[in-house]
């Protein structure tokens, strides 16, 4: 598909729905849903940088998902793992990889990977991914205010001071553009949580479409309805 570069999103969030329900269509464990929403993470990863899309955020993990039963939870960790070890592939095609979210409550091991891939990667500029795990929208932007009140206490700033330009340096997506669109797959119509301060004027698209199924051709769709919105932002 050709789309006017013009009419392109900067930064898309993409809210991984489905892989469960793909995998109990078919009778498998949720957990082979979850391995093939992988394999369509890399896929869609590699078509946005093709055509251009310098921003993706990606809801991998979010503050609710540990209430999973144990042996999903567990299954995913272990995902995350193998994709982090083989996530230096990005390296040869200058994707920049940035982890938002509480980390704490993984284990070391999954910590330090990310620390260092992201380290590694700093410097690259033809892509940025933003990957969201036990990630939450009003966390980040509670966090953000405890920042803010910080600073207040520490004087370096004033109450008056705070701000939305404030608060949006706070949050954990501090010099990244707000996302123009967010898409969510799986027929679900609803942001859960995601991007909650940021998505204010974001664009959104829900397709029936379950992530494991979700192909070039349906991001296209998604793209091209975006090419015909108006985006006023309040204004006329």
């Amino acid at each position: 598909m050709a789309i006017n570069s013009e009419k392109l999103p900067v930064h898309i969030g993409i809210i991984m729905d489905g892989n469960g329900r793909w995998a109990q269509n078919r009778g498998l464990p949720r957990a082979a849903g979850h391995k093939e929403g992988a394999e369509v993470f890399n896929r869609i990863t590699k078509y946005c940088r093709k055509i251009g899309i310098r921003y993706v955020t990606y809801y991998a993990f979010s503050t609710e998902n540990w209430k999973r039963p144990a042996d999903e939870v567990n299954a995913l960790m272990k995902l995350f793992e193998q994709y982090l070890g083989t996530a230096e592939q990005y390296a040869k095609d200058n994707v920049r990889l940035i982890f938002i979210g509480d980390k704490s409550r993984f284990p070391e091991k999954l910590r330090l990977k990310m620390e260092e891939l992201e380290k590694k990667s700093e410097n690259f500029d033809a892509m940025t991914v933003i990957m969201a795990m036990n990630y939450g929208g009003r966390d980040d932007i509670v966090r953000a205010a405890a920042r803010a009140a910080a600073l207040v206490r520490d004087r370096s700033i004033t109450p008056e001071q705070i701000d939305e330009s404030l608060i949006s340096s706070l949050i954990y997506t501090g010099g990244i553009p707000d996302p123009d669109m967010i898409i969510r797959p799986g027929g679900e119509k609803r942001l859960s949580n995601f991007l909650t301060w940021q998505s204010a004027y974001s664009e959104l698209y829900f397709t029936d479409v379950l992530w494991p199924d979700f192909t070039p051709k349906e991001l296209d769709k998604a793209l091209e309805e975006f090419a015909h919105r108006g985006r006023r932002f309040g204004g006329v």
